[in-house]
């Protein structure tokens, strides 16, 4: 079943804009790629440190330590020395309320 938790209004985050949340499940990371929402775990799979400081280009973000890319939209690894995906969560707006949803 579903757990949606309150990001932020819909207005905070605009395009090419980000926000972390910390959940019970860990850091997520709240991307708004031209104008579309989408949510991702801020944590490297390569070794385990934050994502969402990192550079964006595109639909990709550069991890600041070792700059593996990974696609924002579907969480795949795109670069050594990551290989692994990231999770991805769902996005909804609901009563103009940013929400993901973090039950797997």
């Amino acid at each position: 079943m579903a757990e949606w938790i309150d990001v932020a209004p819909e207005t905070d985050i605009g395009p090419g804009k980000r926000r972390v949340v910390e959940t019970e499940i860990g850091p997520i990371a709240v991307f708004n790629l031209e104008g579309e929402l989408y949510a991702i775990a801020d944590v490297c799979t390569h070794d385990g440190g934050e994502l969402a400081s990192g550079r964006c280009e595109g639909d990709q973000i550069i991890c600041p330590r070792h700059g593996a890319r990974f696609c924002i939209r579907d969480g795949r690894a795109l670069t050594p020395p990551a290989f692994e995906n990231i999770e991805t969560f769902p996005v909804r707006i609901e009563s103009g309320l940013i929400q993901i949803d973090i039950d797997d």
